[in-house]
């Protein structure tokens, strides 16, 4: 942190400083009230040491107008007048803490370690109150799929370790709720769980909110601000869809993962962090190193241990369990009393191939829920391309009837076909080759929907 000392006494200003540097601070040292108060405009700072008998001065006086200029600023006064009188006065002006002069290296590192552990503790009520406020249904991690069991596994696994984990799956498989998962089975759980949104910006924006400012360091820059890296000191850094990451940007995350240092923007200054990294990204990254798109030395440093989720589809025996989730949670921020889903629509549920994953199904049950008119959610409060799906379950060929296996390949396939956006999406879902889904389907026709 960025820390300021203001005491007339040199002595004071050098031992206190020595002691903040030798647990990784920056100090500042000024000797009185107007080169403080121009020090703060100037740039941020985390902490101020602030004497209450400046020359002449006070100190009392000073505190506010500093709060003033930076309300962010948590000050501790110290004095060698040390009374219950100013301790309770410089508390109702603004300070977080109080020392009496002499004081001991030991205390004023105590005294930093107070706030630090006040802000860790802000920060996480409210990364909490920001996930209430988002109305998430609770995260539930539990599987009958062993696909989806050897992910979790692996993942808890890495947790306890500092490896840089990347996740991999489409759009609302659950990559970010699998990394807060990962977050709070580490050892960083007890501080920050800090998200980049990686194609939300612009390069220069996001170079900012990755690594922080200085003032002036471009237009619009009119304070310091620190960065997201900083933010998630000893905790983990989330780079959410990392594969949109400018090209222009990826040295720099490069030598955040591999030396642990960054620089502000407009800053000369080298600083570390020791925050744990997962990424997250629904694009090929061997296609985009490939393409030149994405940096090799990167790639390979994200890739140390890949994990990539399943495909709802691939989670057919999730699915419903999933669903029943989702319905008590939106059913009681409904104020409604539902008990569950017809025959018909969980039939419908199952069979469908869900292109869109979780989020999809969320979406679904939270629609079905809203329409619903009964104490069950029925076929017809689910989107309309649901009843089709139904419709062909039930009147066509189903398993455990006495069917052959030719006309129930046939039906899978025609179903695969139905739902999949292209024929070679289709072959991948099926595990065949493309040219062999085209024979087959030539074999089956007209049965078979076309599909280009």
């Amino acid at each position: 942190m960025r820390l300021l000392i203001i005491d007339d006494e040199e002595n004071i200003r050098r031992t206190t400083a020595v002691a903040l540097e030798a647990i990784g601070h920056e100090t500042t040292s000024v000797e009185n009230g107007a080169a403080a108060l121009k020090e703060i405009e100037n740039g941020h700072f985390d902490i101020a040491f602030l004497d209450l008998k400046l020359n002449g001065e006070s100190g009392m006086e000073l505190l506010p107008e500093l709060l003033k200029i930076d309300p962010r600023l948590e000050i501790v006064v110290f004095t060698a007048y040390a009374s219950i009188e100013t301790a309770v006065e410089a508390m109702r002006l603004g300070a977080v803490d109080y020392l009496p002069k002499p004081f001991t290296p030991d205390q004023i590192r105590q005294a930093v370690g107070r706030i630090v552990e006040n802000r860790k503790l802000r920060e996480r009520v409210a990364e909490l109150e920001s996930r209430l406020a988002s109305d998430a249904p609770d995260t539930d991690l539990t599987t009958l799929e062993p696909a989806m069991q050897r992910v979790i596994d692996l993942a808890f696994k890495a947790a306890f370790t500092p490896a840089t984990i990347l996740l991999l799956g489409e759009s609302g498989t659950g990559k970010t709720v699998l990394a807060r998962s990962i977050h709070a089975n580490s050892a960083q759980k007890d501080n920050a769980f800090v998200t980049v949104s990686c194609p939300s910006l612009s390069r220069e924006l996001l170079e900012s909110e990755l690594f922080g400012h200085v003032k002036g360091a471009f237009t619009g820059a009119v304070s310091d601000k620190l960065g997201k890296v900083t933010r998630a000191e000893g905790g983990t850094l989330f780079l959410d869809e990392i594969g949109e990451l400018p090209l222009e940007l990826q040295p720099k995350l490069l030598r955040l993962l591999q030396e642990k240092e960054y620089e502000r923007v407009g800053e000369a200054k080298t600083r570390r962090s020791d925050a744990r990294v997962i990424a997250a990204t629904n694009r090929n990254l061997d296609k985009a190193v490939q393409e030149g798109r994405f940096r090799e030395d990167l790639f390979y440093r994200l890739n140390v241990i890949a994990i990539r989720l399943p495909l709802l589809r691939e989670r057919q025996a999730d699915v419903v369990r999933i669903a029943e989730n989702y319905l008590k949670f939106f059913a009681r921020q409904c104020g409604k009393q539902l008990k569950g889903f017809s025959k018909d629509a969980l039939q419908a549920m199952r069979q469908y191939s869900w292109p869109g994953n979780l989020r999809e199904l969320r979406n679904v049950v939270e629609r079905g829920v809203i329409l619903a008119g009964s104490n069950e959610l029925e076929l017809p409060d689910l989107p309309e391309n649901f009843s089709g799906t139904s419709a062909s379950g039930a009147d066509g060929v189903q398993v455990g009837r006495p069917v052959s296996l030719e006309q129930l390949e046939a039906e899978h396939i025609a179903r695969v076909i139905q739902h999949a956006p292209t024929m070679e999406e289709a072959a991948r879902v099926l595990g065949i080759d493309p040219a062999t889904l085209y024979r087959k389907r030539k074999k089956m026709a007209p049965d078979v929907p076309a599909r280009e």
